[in-house]
């Protein structure tokens, strides 16, 4: 105990050293209260040489090596559980790893604040100017909001598999040289966020950037840090927000990152019932307070550094409960974590969103901290997407007996800020991608994949799909192939792709479609329950604005009648049949219904949706 005591002291009185002028309270690091360690642990370099830390406490013994001493063990100076090194020699641009020695043995290590790391299977830390990129979005970043009261249609994207270079071995466009290639695309489609799947530094390409090596590291495929930071920055100069998946829950088991990183289990849990998570990677343990601050600072710096606009926190239910189990009971330590993760970053970063990917009904996902709540800004509702797609899966003459999986998210809806999710989970691993769920033969899943996106596009909350489903790719993803792009040739795909982005534009331009969306009083149903015809119509007002959506998922053409209220006349915006979408209606003028002795007498063809301002 003693020991460890004089460990601390020296850790308190430690001051900033030469080749860095940061210096960080160890006092608050082990209380838990630290966003910003990153400025203190990893690799600090200015005009007069770097400064490398690291936290190894289990340690007997830490070394460095890298490309300026001919990678070449030279002892880092402990100062109670903070090791320390400075050369003038090394600089930015060099690879470097950590020895540690213990009872372990002798381990080489990347930097777990590295800022940036080698091309896998390699894995040497890499010295990083992190102000070598001048960002200009300040404007941006001003104006930015949590988008609660404005359309949010968010392109779900895996960088490596978008699209693939021809004449590149992996296939893989740097962050620079995708940019404006996406930038343009996603503009061109009406979405307004780009959300990608995690950036961070990861071994396995399988793993999609879930299992973590390099919690600080950009991913070495795509390019630099600096080029990272211009693809944002041209995402946000284009009026493009950018969200990126970040992993707080699970860390990879390679024996160079985090794994027993200094001999001990410093990092994840010892206790080997809980040690391992589902995926076979190692869970963080949340109850020791440096840990949390390591997590704490991973996420700031994606927000202070690379300016992301939010974060879409990973596998939040594995963190709610033990192992993701509601009968394992809560995870309590995990829970204040999160408490204390989203309070901070709040703080620091009032107009960046933190979503939630959790499929539990824990309460208060999206309630503020001091009212008792984990303190996202929106939560997935996964609910809404498994039921979707069940409904859709099923015969049409079956859909009476499952109407209720339509109408169901409304009874629920206000309970939390949700946002309605097709995302990369829906089209991997046999599951078959969205317009693939659709039931029946391939002609026939066209006209049923359209009426559900408008029925996504009109219930209230944010939007997100994955790349592909916007052509209506039938393929699962693949992350080594590029998305079916020639797909684009055939008249059903292009003519999807040309109905989804009207329909995007629609949801963009209209604020009764996203504005006030979480008010009881902007959502109406008009007709919830013509379960034996499987019609359902329902109103969106906002700003003096109404629209009337009218959706007819069974397969004969019916006409679907309704009281007026209000309205005397219908002026249609968008038929999911017409025509220049493969449908059956022709189009022609301006279509609209008027009321006849206060009842509205709208025809619909099968599997369609019909939208109209009222």
């Amino acid at each position: 105990m003693l020991d460890f005591l004089s460990d601390v002291f020296a850790d308190l009185s430690m001051t900033a050293m030469k080749g860095t002028d940061f210096i960080m309270d160890m006092h608050e690091f082990y209380m838990g209260n630290v966003f910003d360690a990153y400025e203190f642990f990893g690799a600090h370099t200015n005009e007069s040489g770097t400064t490398f830390r690291t936290f190894a406490p289990g340690a007997a013994r830490v070394c460095i090596i890298g490309e300026w001493n001919g990678w070449k063990e030279e002892d880092m100076q402990r100062s109670g559980q903070v090791y320390t090194y400075y050369s003038p020699n090394a600089m930015k641009g060099q690879m470097y790893k950590y020895v540690i020695y213990s009872q372990a043995g002798r381990v080489e290590h990347c930097d777990p604040y590295g800022f940036a790391m080698e091309l896998r299977p390699a894995f040497a830390s890499i010295i990083t100017d992190l102000m070598e990129y001048r960002f200009n979005d300040g404007k941006w970043l001003k104006e930015r909001s949590v988008n609660y009261n404005k359309p949010m249609n968010i392109y779900e994207v895996h960088l490596g598999s978008w699209i693939k270079k021809p004449d590149d071995e992996n296939g893989w466009y740097t962050y620079s040289e995708i940019a404006d290639k996406l930038i343009g695309y996603v503009k061109e489609h009406n979405y307004t966020h780009i959300e990608f799947m995690p950036l961070s530094e990861h071994p396995a390409d399988c793993s999609w950037g879930y299992q973590n090596t390099g919690f600080f590291a950009p991913t070495s495929r795509y390019g630099t840090p600096a080029q990272l930071m211009e693809l944002v920055d041209k995402c946000h100069n284009a009026g493009i927000g950018v969200i990126m998946d970040f992993v707080p829950v699970h860390f990879a088991v390679d024996s160079y990152a985090l794994a027993r990183y200094d001999g001990s289990c410093l990092y994840e849990y010892p206790a080997k019932e809980v040690n391992i998570s589902e995926w076979g990677t190692c869970n963080f343990i949340h109850s020791r307070r440096e840990v949390c601050c390591f997590l704490q600072s991973a996420a700031d710096y994606w927000l202070s550094v690379y300016h992301f606009d939010g974060l879409r926190m990973d596998a939040i239910s594995r963190a709610i409960y033990w192992q993701g189990d509601p009968a394992r009971g809560v995870n309590g330590c995990t829970v204040e974590f999160l408490k204390k993760l989203n309070t901070g970053l709040k703080k620091r970063h009032p107009n960046a969103m933190l979503i939630a990917e959790d499929s539990t009904a824990f309460p208060k996902i999206t309630a503020p901290v001091e009212y008792g709540g984990l303190g996202f800004d929106y939560k997935w509702d996964l609910g809404w997407m498994n039921d979707t797609f069940d409904y859709f899966r099923t015969p049409p003459e079956e859909r009476k007996y499952h109407h209720d999986k339509i109408t169901f998210s409304m009874h629920y809806f206000y309970n939390e800020l949700y946002l309605l999710p097709i995302s990369h989970d829906e089209n991997v691993h046999g599951k078959a991608t969205a317009i693939q769920k659709m039931w029946g033969d391939y002609d026939v899943k066209f006209p049923q994949a359209r009426a559900m996106y408008m029925y996504m596009y009109t219930h209230p909350g944010k939007k997100l799909n994955f790349m592909g489903g916007e052509f209506a790719q039938f393929r699962e993803w693949d992350e080594t192939r590029a998305q079916d792009w020639e797909l684009l040739q055939y008249p059903l795909h292009d003519s999807f792709a040309k109905y989804m982005t009207h329909l995007s534009g629609l949801y963009c331009a209209r604020p009764s479609l996203s504005n006030a969306e979480y008010n009881m009083d902007c959502f109406g149903w008009i007709l919830p329950d013509e379960r034996e015809k499987s019609v359902f119509v329902y109103k969106r007002c906002a700003e003096n604005e109404t629209t009337v959506c009218v959706l007819n998922f069974s397969d004969k053409e019916q006409e679907i009648v309704f009281p007026a209220g209000e309205y005397t006349e219908l002026k249609e915006l968008i038929n999911s049949d017409s025509n220049i979408y493969s449908g059956s209606t022709p189009v022609g003028g301006n279509v609209s219904v008027r009321a006849e002795n206060g009842i509205f007498t709208v025809k619909a063809a099968p599997f369609s949706g019909r939208l109209f301002d009222a």
